[in-house]
């Protein structure tokens, strides 16, 4: 799906125009600046999630098992080392190329495409999570969002409404006026917010990213290194009215002085025995800082591996306009200099999205025979063999993986993907069994909400199928589409005790959401024409 520039404005908006709603009713009292006095965490939980979910909806989100479970491992590891390890963190990439990243309420952060093709290390992408993360751990967002007044997140999801609504009244002439004064709208409160966003909080969010950073086994040095490329690629383009200042750079100002001081903090971190244990353990909040415990862990400085460079060119691909574009850029690039593994993975996988799969293995095969215990090769590799008929030695690959890595979510979601692919009642009977012990954790996982669905379509269980899709369609921006599909589930006759007590549990849930969305404005026209079919009518 293309993404739609004005639903992304104004859903970037929503992660930081919080703070920035109008604070001009005098009718309500100065919230004061106490963390927390305005929205509770089980609220900013909800907006993080409910902002996921519309650029979700907007097609801006990359969900790729394998993508997901690189950010996540990268995430997580800083998170356990930050300021707040008990903080609950939501990492996602989004498919633009844009150098950018933000963080939003919730603890929820994203990642632009871009920024990951920008970086030379893992590290460096680590750099900018761990600052985005500081934003959240030092509440930055949240006093953002209690500068407002109670009515701010009301008066946000109606102007996100009245962009929908201008998006699908396309016939319109005026539509695309209607558009723009939406999007203007939001995009003036987020410059009204980022003056509010003060050099205080960057250099807080530098300092205590530098420290997390360390904490989690990074060179502590390689947030100044992107900062560095970052001003490098400005200089670069000085002149070329085409290129346009890093929407990074918008929301987060850059100076020398800035690079100066993040290399002088990193060189003291540097300077002083790292307390950490490595990257495979999990600093324990409840024991003394200078407390070590001996595990065997690896050196406190973490290597990218094969991870960052596959986990980029796999992100090239994803990121490129169409497949037939992805490969095209790996022979500009092969033009000019032979291409190292991580990209010929890039150019097997891009063959592979572009239905060339026997090519694609051709590409594999050298790389797999130099690197036999690479996940990303194992993955493809299977892939590739399934996608060109050979679906024994396809199997092989994914059992053996699997049992290896029974829990590795990356694994077993990517068998099931080319089990469904084949859409036989075996294959989905298979792909049932190794995605259900992954359901429990992986609840807000759509694409692994959309498989399962699939696979017990195939496998002949419609009750658990219709459930499942209607829990993707609400991970995806569409509340009203999933209570539609859950209120037509439940009229099934053939529904045991437990199917109805879970279909009624999630409908009680999503319920209020639909009702709130819809008081403000804001409906799923492509359900029942605006209706809901389940007694709801329009005074709620």
């Amino acid at each position: 799906m293309k993404p739609r520039s004005s639903t992304l404005a104004l859903a970037l908006f929503l992660t930081v125009g919080i703070g920035a709603a109008s604070a001009q009713d005098s009718r309500l009292p100065d919230m004061g600046s106490s963390a927390g006095s305005l929205l509770s965490p089980t609220q900013q939980s909800q907006y993080g999630a409910m902002v996921l979910a519309q650029l979700r909806h907007g097609g801006y989100v990359l969900d790729d098992p394998l993508l997901d479970d690189w950010l996540d491992d990268v995430g997580q590891r800083l998170a356990i080392a930050s300021a707040k390890p008990q903080q609950r963190f939501t990492f996602f990439l989004l498919r633009v190329r844009e150098i950018n990243a933000f963080a939003t309420l919730g603890g929820y952060v994203g990642m632009n495409a871009g920024l990951v093709l920008a970086a030379d290390s893992e590290a460096e992408v680590a750099g900018v999570l761990a600052h985005e993360i500081s934003h959240v751990t030092q509440e930055h967002v949240l006093r953002g969002a209690e500068k407002a007044q109670r009515d701010s997140i009301p008066i946000l999801l109606a102007t996100l409404g009245a962009v929908i609504a201008a998006q699908r009244s396309g016939a319109s002439s005026s539509s695309g006026d209607a558009t723009s004064a939406a999007v203007m709208t939001g995009l003036g409160l987020l410059q009204q917010r980022q003056i509010s966003y003060t050099r205080d909080n960057e250099a807080e969010a530098d300092r205590i990213g530098i420290r997390t950073l360390a904490h989690a086994g990074y060179n502590p040095t390689a947030m100044a290194d992107f900062f560095q490329t970052l001003q490098n690629y400005v200089q670069m383009n000085q002149g070329d009215v085409r290129a346009e200042l890093p929407e990074y750079l918008q929301t987060h100002p850059l100076t020398l002085s800035r690079i100066s001081e993040a290399r002088e903090r990193a060189a003291k971190l540097e300077s002083q025995p790292s307390t950490f244990t490595g990257p495979t353990t999990s600093r324990n909040p409840l024991l003394p800082p200078g407390l070590r415990i001996d595990t065997g862990a690896q050196p406190a400085t973490r290597g990218d591996g094969d991870h960052f460079g596959y986990a980029r060119e796999r992100l090239r691909v994803l990121s490129a306009s169409t497949a037939a574009q992805a490969i095209r850029e790996y022979r500009q690039m092969q033009a000019s200099k032979p291409l190292d593994d991580a990209s010929r993975y890039g150019l097997a996988f891009a063959h592979l999205q572009a239905g060339q799969a026997t090519q694609a293995l051709q590409e594999l095969q050298p790389l797999l025979q130099a690197h036999p215990d690479s996940l990303w090769l194992q993955v493809t590799a299977g892939q590739a063999e399934s996608a060109s008929g050979r679906t024994a030695d396809a199997d092989r690959r994914f059992e053996a993986l699997l049992a290896r890595m029974p829990t590795r979510t990356a694994v077993a979601l990517s068998y099931a993907r080319v089990l469904t692919d084949r859409g036989t009642a075996a294959a989905g009977t298979r792909a049932v069994a190794v995605l259900r012990p992954l359901l429990s954790a992986n609840a807000d996982n759509p694409l692994l909400q959309q498989t399962y669905a699939r696979a017990n379509e195939i496998a002949g269980d419609p009750v658990r199928a219709g459930e499942a899709w209607a829990e993707a369609a609400f991970l995806g921006g569409r509340p009203e589409q999933a209570l539609v599909q859950l209120n037509n589930l439940k009229k099934r006759p053939d529904l045991d005790y437990y199917a109805r007590s879970r279909i009624d549990a999630r409908i009680a849930t999503i319920t209020p959401i639909v009702l709130e969305l819809r008081r403000q404005g804001i409906r799923d026209e492509e359900v029942n024409g605006g209706q809901l079919g389940f007694g709801i009518g329009r005074d709620h």
